[in-house]
């Protein structure tokens, strides 16, 4: 079972979230949150698989919980999918950078949300491609020309098509390797760019301007 908790300030969405992940066979809604540090609170003792987490809410906002949560320098990250209502909102470059492991907008509909928690429970495609690379075209700032980050060509190629949305089973069939393969080369792919997750790995490659 993939255990979700579930904050926001709304208790209609949070409501609406709990039925549509409740009727799934493989998924539980642990707990819920109507604020910040309710929501910190609440991640730190249920230990959710995955925690959706609003931007806007009293108290403590989705950022400063998710930076607690999953940001630089905590040992045990929760796997947090941000959920906004807006797709080109300046603090999700900032929730990109603090840890968030997916992107998840409110009206985007019971199917999406719930690949996004299995994707963010898997570690694998964590959000739609198309909200991927919505977000990440519009908010990624320019890198130094030739920055490859030391990789190795077929690290690239694993890089761009990671930028793209694609699972790991998608890349090992795109690239002709097997799926373990695959995942040796995102492990030395974060080694390289300091990256924790894949959304991370596509923001890099956005950056650069890599990805069209």
């Amino acid at each position: 079972m993939i255990r979700v908790l579930v904050a926001d300030d709304q208790a209609m969405v949070r409501t609406g979230f709990g039925m549509i992940l409740g009727a799934q066979p493989d998924m539980e809604v642990v707990g819920e949150a109507a604020d910040g540090v309710e929501a910190v609170a609440a991640a730190r003792r249920l230990r959710p698989d995955v925690a959706l987490m609003d931007i806007r809410m009293p108290k403590m906002d989705g950022l400063q919980a998710l930076r607690l949560l999953a940001g630089p320098g905590v040992t045990d990250p929760v796997k947090v999918v941000v959920v906004t209502t807006f797709d080109l909102d300046e603090y999700v470059h900032q929730a990109l950078r603090n840890g968030a492991v997916g992107f998840l907008l409110k009206d985007s509909g019971p199917a999406l949300l719930i690949e996004a928690v299995r994707a963010a429970a898997s570690g694998d495609a964590l959000i739609s491609p198309s909200i991927t690379v919505r977000l990440l075209e519009h908010l990624a700032q320019p890198a130094p020309a030739g920055d490859d980050g030391g990789l190795s060509p077929r690290e690239l190629d694993v890089v761009l098509l990671t930028a793209r949305g694609l699972t790991n089973a998608e890349i090992a069939e795109k690239l002709f390797i097997s799926v373990g393969t695959v995942k040796t080369h995102l492990s030395s792919i974060h080694a390289k760019l300091d990256t924790r997750n894949r959304v991370e790995i596509a923001a890099w490659a956005w950056e650069r301007r890599l990805v069209s």
